[in-house]
């Protein structure tokens, strides 16, 4: 599509009255960022964008992040001109609005076009790497016939001091992923005023320094913007795009301004607009002639869909490649197998070494996976399978070391899985959960299915001291909503975790590791999928019940231990493996109430049992309760000697129950 610059201007001012006009409405918002990236925003969505508004799932779409998600009117503005369903003008008009799907931030479970939730600073463009990652391995799988799409970004100053954006474009550039391209909304303006309050760095030298083309355009001139997409697309690098803008542009009294940045511009003001842009519609009406230009470029994709939908019906791969994109996992795949080689053959090994045995299996099985370690691969227990690493020579393979990137790693990997046709895991310490936790939030806010081996999980990692050795971590983690957090007791429950965790569609995983040797605490040929219960009575008592004890991960061997003592002592005691709070609480009341019944702590005492914080665990032991746990931090020392000083043996607990039952 090629219109004269007149039309072209109408069309992005389009985009300048939606946004002013939304943010008023709501009386809240941003509207200096659409307003002053209007006219890249036109040349990319009406002349270079591979997409199909009548087809917002086509899979070899390009993909379009807003990382800069604070200027959500641009993408919600974008998607209604160019035809998408959703939104209408009656959802724009409810901008910031309870209902509407035009949310404050956009939020890729709400509109199709919005391909992942941004709004903190410098995750889009992150995520935006794991779609690149996504885009050349499936095209090493599938080839050009299926798989040919680029990555596009628009990012402001926020998003590239954010410190991800150090780890992301490093691992962007070492990948050489060419069909990125980053559009950077260079309008020198932040919240607090103009940038030269905050940073005088060299912004372009430090991406051409991490192997990236850079490039500048006149970010209000729309040949000079295609001049810079097209050398973007000629490069085999990926590609920084300086957009030299105006923040605001269109409000003549404002304008480059950070007044624009984060509030309405005002009753005022937008009338000043309107004739200095000479829009004279209403709020939220749009000149007929100017939708139809926008809906023709909404258009343009359709021929190009119609054609690859043509190529992909006579693939020979298009089973599975339909498979993959659609997240399900292949039929004649289990862990069966494994699992009763366990139960035949029992192992005492450090859960991590059993995930690495689970994922012996499962990448065999499984083409799907794409593995990967914040350089703590042979800790992590992460490449098995035969897996081969993914780089810049080779985009077949299916390992990433990813260098100590944890916060970029983890971002990567929701990108790859909200591309499809990927199921993403990576490894990093428990600990380090803390540089990765912006992530993993938005993994579970967008539902995506991504792995979290989070190994060392306790004092258990021994001598690396407290620095290094979780105490809160496992808590926090389980408050997040709609995310696992599973801590296995044996190899069994860490296979049954894997299981679980690559049949979730729509919700990410955490799987708690331990750096120790544990007994293999099942043996039962009749005691398949448990875990899947999130907690499951692994020992029943002998004598009349007067104790449950709940443990978790390393500590479910212990409270064995301590039930076979308390035995002993005439005190019958249940053991519960607590695999995963959050699968537990979403059993019936039956099934809870059978494991943990609702009766007085005086005839019945509930034990928690975790070398972790012991905060929150009141929720399973009732306030009368007793938790056993660690609320301190950690000391360096081997395991053994850290579990003895902070009272991790049966010798330690017994007399600490027997005084509750007998307080």
């Amino acid at each position: 599509m090629s219109l004269d610059t007149a039309r072209l201007v109408q069309m992005a001012n389009a985009i300048r009255a939606l946004s002013m006009d939304a943010v008023q409405a709501a009386n809240s918002g941003h509207p200096g960022m659409p307003m002053g990236m209007a006219d890249v925003a036109t040349v990319l969505w009406g002349e270079y964008l591979k997409h199909d508004p009548a087809a917002p799932d086509w899979a070899d779409r390009d993909r379009f992040v807003l990382s800069a998600g604070h200027g959500s009117m641009l993408i919600y503005a974008l998607l209604h001109l160019t035809g998408y369903a959703h939104p209408t003008i009656e959802d724009l008009r409810k901008f910031r609005k309870l209902g509407s799907p035009c949310a404050g931030h956009p939020e890729n479970f709400l509109l199709d076009g919005v391909e992942c939730t941004t709004g903190p600073l410098g995750q889009g463009l992150a995520m935006a790497v794991g779609m690149a990652i996504a885009e050349r391995h499936l095209n090493a799988c599938f080839g050009d016939e299926l798989v040919d799409h680029r990555t596009w970004v628009i990012a402001g100053d926020g998003c590239l001091m954010e410190g991800i954006n150090h780890e992301a474009i490093g691992l962007a550039g070492h990948l050489g992923l060419g069909r990125l391209t980053v559009l950077w909304d260079d309008n020198r303006i932040t919240i607090d005023g103009s940038t030269d309050l905050s940073t005088s760095e060299d912004i372009k030298a430090r991406y051409a320094a991490t192997g990236w083309h850079v490039t500048a355009c006149d970010g209000h001139d729309f040949a000079d913007i295609r001049r810079a997409l097209d050398e973007a697309a000629a490069d085999p690098r990926p590609t920084l795009v300086a957009c030299r803008t105006i923040i605001g542009k269109g409000a003549p009294n404002l304008q480059g301004t950070h007044a624009t940045h984060g509030a309405p511009l005002g009753d005022e003001e937008i009338a000043a607009s309107r004739e200095t842009l000479a829009w004279t519609s209403h709020p939220f009406e749009l000149p007929a002639e100017i939708v139809d230009d926008w809906r023709e470029a909404g258009r343009r994709g359709a021929d190009v869909r119609a054609q690859w939908s043509r190529r992909a019906a006579e693939h020979p791969r298009k089973a599975e490649f339909e498979r993959r994109m659609a997240g399900n996992l292949p039929a004649e795949f289990s862990l069966d197998d494994h699992i009763s080689g366990l139960l035949a053959d029992p192992v005492k090994v450090a859960t991590r070494k059993a995930s690495e045995m689970a994922l012996d299996v499962i990448n065999r099985q499984l083409p799907d996976t794409i593995g990967g370690s914040a350089d703590l691969t042979g800790s992590n227990n992460t490449k098995a399978g035969g897996i081969a690493p993914l780089t810049a020579q080779d985009y077949s393979g299916r390992y990433i070391y990813y260098g100590i990137r944890e916060f970029g790693m983890a971002a990567a990997m929701n990108g790859m899985a909200l591309h499809g046709g990927i199921i993403p895991y990576g490894g990093t310490f428990l600990v380090f959960t803390d540089y990765c936790r912006g992530a993993i939030r938005l993994s579970a806010l967008q539902q995506t299915r991504v792995v979290y081996v989070m190994t060392h999980d306790s004092i258990g990692l021994g001598e690396d001291g407290p620095t290094h050795q979780p105490i809160e971590h496992l808590q926090s983690l389980r408050m997040i909503p709609n995310l696992l957090v599973m801590r296995p007791a044996d190899a069994i429950e860490t296979a049954e975790c894997w299981d679980i965790a690559l049949r979730q569609h729509d919700r990410p995983t955490v799987l708690a590791l331990t750096r120790q040797n544990l007994p293999q605490v099942r043996s039962s040929t009749h005691d398949k999928g448990l875990s899947a219960r999130g907690a499951y009575r692994l020992k029943a008592a002998d004598a009349a019940r007067k104790v449950i004890l709940i443990a978790t991960g390393s500590e479910v061997h212990l409270a064995l231990e301590c039930a076979a003592q308390l035995e002993g002592q005439g005190i019958g005691a249940d053991v519960v493996s607590m695999v995963c709070t959050q699968l537990f609480d979403e059993q019936d009341r039956s099934y809870r109430d059978d494991l943990l019944p609702n009766v007085d702590p005086s005839q019945i005492l509930r034990v928690s049992i975790e070398a972790g914080t012991t905060f929150g665990w009141e929720r399973y032991t009732m306030t009368n309760g007793l938790a056993i746990g660690i609320d301190s931090f950690g000391a360096s020392a081997p395991a053994e000697d850290l579990f003895r000083k902070f009272g991790f043996t049966a010798d330690a607990i017994v007399p600490q129950i027997i005084n509750k039952l007998n307080g």
